[in-house]
């Protein structure tokens, strides 16, 4: 099911249904979310931390989307706004938005509700397969038993109190949860289109030190289409289920 891209006011009159992104650097954009929202009439804003940290209120986003970023949750003292994020995206789930954390995104969530993150056993650069966690639960979102993603991590997270289990890696235990109908967080990046995929290279390639699931950047922007189209295809269904 698609979004509905309108709501009906207090006046009657339909308004376009507003998605906020919480952007943390230039070079991490939304990748194929943008054109999937456009495409589906939504409006889109954002804050951009780089530059001004600046929130909207909570009743002018009906759906927030939390990018990834090089820095850690744990990073307050030298970015203070990281304490106001995880506050807006706090209310934001227990005001019932739909809200989706991607990479950093996810960890964001996560110690927003109060779980842990901490440096990850292995880090994760590249094209690397996950697994999805069966559930009988069938409201939940299900992903393949196996597929190849991208990842650019570092840091991992404990499951918030109350989420579901959706996804593991040989890398990376807690790989993708959800909570609720309306809240999930993804440690790997299925946004990433192969523009997306160079800045990541460009910007961040001091950290490509071999390791067991570190790829080289040859290896890593050698993928063809097809891996791309089929991460922005599970994407699409992440945004269609969290805005049925």
């Amino acid at each position: 099911m698609v979004c509905e891209s309108t709501t009906v006011g207090a006046l009657g009159l339909k308004m376009a249904m507003r998605a906020h992104v919480f952007q943390h650097v230039s070079f991490e954009g939304l990748g194929s979310i943008a054109g999937w929202l456009t495409a589906a009439g939504w409006t889109i804003s954002g804050t951009r931390f780089y530059d001004d940290p600046t929130r909207p209120k909570l009743d002018e986003v009906d759906f927030l989307v939390v990018m990834g970023g090089p820095m850690s949750v744990n990073d307050e003292a030298r970015r203070p706004w990281l304490a106001q994020e995880k506050r807006f995206i706090r209310q934001a789930i227990e005001g019932g938005k739909p809200v989706l954390g991607i990479c950093l995104g996810a960890q964001l969530i996560a110690r927003a509700l109060g779980a842990r993150v901490y440096p990850n056993r292995e880090k994760e650069i590249g094209w690397f397969p996950v697994q999805g966690v069966a559930s009988a639960r069938g409201e939940l979102f299900q992903f393949p038993e196996a597929m190849e993603v991208f990842h650019w991590h570092g840091e991992t997270f404990d499951l918030p109190p109350g989420a579901v289990h959706l996804a593991r890696s040989e890398g990376c235990e807690n790989q993708a949860f959800q909570l609720g109908r309306s809240v999930i967080g993804l440690q790997f990046h299925l946004e990433t289109t192969p523009e997306g995929a160079r800045e990541l290279v460009e910007n961040c390639r001091e950290e490509l030190r071999p390791a067991r699931f570190v790829q080289t950047e040859t290896e890593i922007l050698a993928s063809g289409g097809e891996k791309y189209r089929a991460i922005n295809g599970v994407m699409a269904r992440v945004l269609a289920y969290l805005c049925g």
